[in-house]
């Protein structure tokens, strides 16, 4: 995610910034002559803090200029971008291919945004008390999972906005990332209490912890087959930083940890599977490395 966040902050764009408060500007659909050199300006103006897939040629990210830009992998070209967040974006994701796209803030609140809407947000998920730090949205986009440093989880309608849920932990819930299981009713999340949780998302009630790791678990991810979930740990000089798979099938403990970052490690991500290959991970880390892993047996490739 971090090597993916980067290259998407040089990604270049032609369409001008405006000044209302809720906007977007749009090019989707547009296709460049093939073969024809474009340059263009960066797609963020600051920082980027999240980058997530849309369709298998588009991808959403956010920064901390604000804003939330939908690009194309293939041209580099930023088609859309979304205004209207009072702070920096911290997270965005969407179901993938679905037109759209949902994005969390440090003004406390989340976003939804319609890939072919003219105007601003189609929808607004206000609620939380602090900024918000996790999101997850279900794979038909039909509820969404949020959390926050106000140490809550929530659940919403995506089409009415209503707040179908709320639950807490403990004071140190402060939920560092969410994901949606593809298929199922559980959401994965990861906190700076160390542990990772599994919530049922029908009742809003956590349905097993894992084993508390020895530092916060600051990211997490799902298998395609929902079998699995990563998480990965802060850390430094070489201690900690560990990302670890685990089984959601038999939840009695850690599979396997992938060791090797020398500072907090950031993100974590299954890749897509390879009918030639074993299925491999990828983590990125505070130490300016991403490295690939052997999914069953932690080597690095």
């Amino acid at each position: 995610c971090l090597l993916l966040a980067r290259a998407m902050g040089e990604l270049q764009s032609k369409i001008s910034f405006h000044t209302t408060k809720y906007r977007a500007n749009s090019s989707v659909g547009q296709t460049e002559p093939r073969g024809a050199s474009q340059q263009h300006s960066p797609t963020h103006t600051d920082a980027v803090t999240s980058v997530a897939a849309l369709k298998p040629d588009l991808c959403v990210s956010g920064g901390t200029d604000k804003s939330v830009a939908v690009s194309s992998w293939r041209s580099g070209a930023a088609l859309r971008r979304f205004f209207g967040h009072e702070r920096e974006v911290t997270k965005v994701t969407s179901a993938l291919d679905s037109n759209r796209v949902f994005s969390a803030s440090r003004d406390k609140t989340v976003m939804m945004w319609e890939l072919h809407r003219t105007s601003g947000p189609s929808q607004h998920f206000p609620g939380h008390d602090l900024v918000v730090t996790g999101l997850a949205v279900s794979p038909d986009a039909s509820q969404l999972c949020t959390g926050s440093r106000d140490n809550t989880v929530c659940k919403w309608d995506t089409e009415t906005g209503e707040c179908l849920g709320r639950a807490a932990i403990s004071r140190n819930l402060v939920v560092t990332h969410l994901c949606w299981v593809p298929g199922e009713p559980y959401v994965i999340q990861t906190s700076e209490d160390k542990t990772t949780r599994v919530w049922d998302s029908r009742e809003l009630q956590v349905a097993h912890t894992f084993p508390a790791k020895q530092h916060i678990q600051t990211c997490c991810d799902v298998s395609q087959d929902g079998r699995y979930c990563l998480s990965c740990s802060s850390g430094s000089a070489g201690h900690g930083a560990e990302a670890t798979l685990w089984d959601l099938r038999q939840t009695k403990g850690r599979v396997c940890e992938y060791k090797g970052h020398f500072q907090t490690t950031t993100s974590c991500v299954f890749l897509p599977r390879s009918p030639t290959l074993a299925p491999t991970i990828a983590t990125s880390s505070s130490d300016s490395t991403v490295k690939v892993w052997d999914q069953n047996t932690a080597g690095r490739r």
